[in-house]
């Protein structure tokens, strides 16, 4: 269920509002969890014997979409979970539209001339098409949404939203991923002392912020090219007494330096991106890195990590969730786009990190120095999750 986020942002909504943003949470874990778990018995038991018998068993994930597309089973979990997706946005929005003036107020003030600046916006910067033409996971407006008197929209309904979307699964305040990545850095090259932090896609700088709390004595930038997440993304991270710096900017085109950076991260960014538009962000981050320094994203696994399976169950997004290029981007060799942006073969990474702040802090340290390997919950917003990234070094 959705807990109270740990800043004065958060809005909480009446009795009425709040109990629909439970059942929609509720509604989710349930279709992700319950209903998958007997949508693949089903699979196993139904149609891949037959499949088999057939001479037919699916080779990849694609293979199985086309077998299951037609089936009874499968269309009515596909149709659950589209619209528990919008009814995520739906419950979210109302509670914020009645909440507006007084947002408007706290974020304008967080990002008013008196406060000493951490927003750098660029009113020139265009949208990109493949944010302005969607409406990215069915959210009404997408990522960059501005409404009349509220053009931090977008960003708080990104927050809210992910807050009832992902059911208690993403940290207090949305920052496990951020958190976990970071550790698992920390913890396994205790050497690596980074200055200069970018968080590349950073929306509204949850996982930013978490980069910041553990490298305290680093600059850290989130970048993001939609002026709504980075106004409630500054005004966020300030209540939340994080020290981050926010910009504008498109991550294939960085106005950074080059070999000036220690660390570019992302986190569940890539795949929202053209195959073209990923190697540019790649070759970007060779550039501006430090030698030394490290390239890492937080991403879904690599189709052909997976079994045909669950490769299919991560690809679900790419046909009804609104994310076109999802499916394009795990069917990359991820090594081989690594190189051919500049990196060397035995400079690559690849990690699995279990769940950072879900677990106690000797029981991480444990459990990340078992090198992990892929499996049904790698990547899947499900009990057991483990998080996936992959990088290089410079």
């Amino acid at each position: 269920m959705p807990a109270a986020l740990k800043h004065d942002l958060f809005v909480k909504g009446n009795d009425e509002q709040a109990a629909k943003q439970d059942f929609v949470s509720g509604l989710r874990a349930f279709v992700l969890n319950d209903m998958a778990t007997s949508m693949k018995d089903h699979y196993e038991a139904s149609i891949e014997p037959e499949l088999s018998r057939l001479d037919k068993t699916p080779a990849s994930g694609q293979d199985v979409h086309q077998a299951l597309k037609s089936d009874s089973v499968f269309k009515f979990y596909s149709s659950m979970r589209y619209n528990a997706q919008e009814m995520v946005w739906r419950s979210a929005l109302r509670p914020l539209h009645d909440s507006r003036a007084e947002l408007s107020q706290k974020i304008a003030a967080a990002n008013s001339d008196a406060v000493p600046s951490k927003l750098e916006l660029n009113d020139e910067l265009e949208i990109p098409r493949n944010v302005a033409a969607l409406d990215v996971h069915l959210a009404p407006g997408s990522y960059h949404r501005e409404d009349a008197a509220a053009d931090w929209m977008g960003g708080a309904l990104y927050d809210h939203g992910l807050n009832i979307f992902s059911f208690g699964m993403m940290g207090e305040n949305l920052d496990d991923i951020g958190q976990s990545m970071a550790q698992y850095i920390r913890q396994k090259f205790p050497d690596f002392a980074p200055t200069t932090i970018i968080d590349l896609g950073c929306t509204i700088g949850h996982n930013t912020c978490a980069w910041k709390m553990t490298y305290p004595d680093a600059a850290v930038t989130g970048i993001d090219i939609a002026p709504a997440c980075l106004r409630y993304g500054n005004a966020r991270a300030q209540n939340l007494g994080v020290d981050v710096n926010f910009r504008q900017m498109n991550a294939t085109s960085l106005d950074y330096p080059d070999n000036s950076v220690d660390v570019v991260f992302s986190s569940m960014f890539l795949h929202e991106l053209p195959v073209k538009d990923i190697r540019k962000v790649m070759s970007e981050a060779q550039r501006v890195l430090k030698p030394g320094g490290l390239m890492l994203h937080m991403e879904l696994p690599p189709n052909d990590s997976l079994t045909a399976y669950d490769a299919f169950y991560l690809d679900w997004d790419a046909y009804y969730n609104n994310e076109p290029f999802y499916k394009t981007f795990r069917d990359q060799d991820f090594s081989q786009l690594r190189m051919e942006a500049g990196f060397e073969k035995d400079k690559l990474l690849q990690l699995i990190t279990p769940q950072y702040t879900y677990m106690q802090a000797q029981d991480y340290a444990e459990a990340i120095q078992v090198d992990a390997e892929f499996g049904g919950n790698t990547g899947r917003l499900a009990a057991g999750i483990e998080w996936f990234g992959f990088g290089a070094w410079k």
